[in-house]
């Protein structure tokens, strides 16, 4: 009798020969392949990512503040008002997140946010110098400005 195990090996080694086959024949085509796999899987890792960051700060500010508001159940109000509350709530939402993102301060103390500045001014004078010292003769300039 042959052991259970043989099958299966011999199974998952007939299927190595057929792909190493494929690959040999079609070799644009496995690469294709592979870099579309490749791709697509990122596409949905970055998803993942953004979906977990949007929704742990939806969550955490969600729970910090006041508990959800009761709904009242009047028999009058329809499905679209509901449906518009909840899309400018949540617009509202996206706005404050965006106008915090903007009011944050990214520097954690006085020194950085002054060495910041002072080398942002560097680079305005080393811009303004590279910009005045290039001749505005026409003609005269090359496209390349190594040489």
């Amino acid at each position: 009798m042959e052991p259970v195990g043989v099958g299966t090996e011999m199974a998952l080694l007939s299927n190595i020969l057929a792909a190493y086959a494929f690959i040999t024949e079609n070799p644009e085509r496995a690469a294709l392949y592979f870099v579309s796999g490749v791709c697509i899987g990122l596409v949905l890792t970055l998803l993942a990512l953004v979906l977990r960051v949007s929704c742990r700060t939806d969550c955490k500010r969600s729970s910090s503040k006041k508990p959800p508001r009761e709904r009242e159940s009047d028999s009058d109000s329809s499905d679209s008002d509901d449906d518009s509350d909840t899309t400018s709530e949540l617009s509202a939402r996206r706005h404050r997140r965006f106008e915090r993102t903007l009011n944050m301060n990214v520097f954690t103390s006085a020194e950085e946010l002054e060495r910041a500045q002072r080398l942002e001014e560097r680079e305005r004078i080393i811009r303004e110098i590279w910009m005045n010292g290039q001749p505005d003769i026409p003609g005269t300039r090359s496209l390349n400005r190594y040489y």
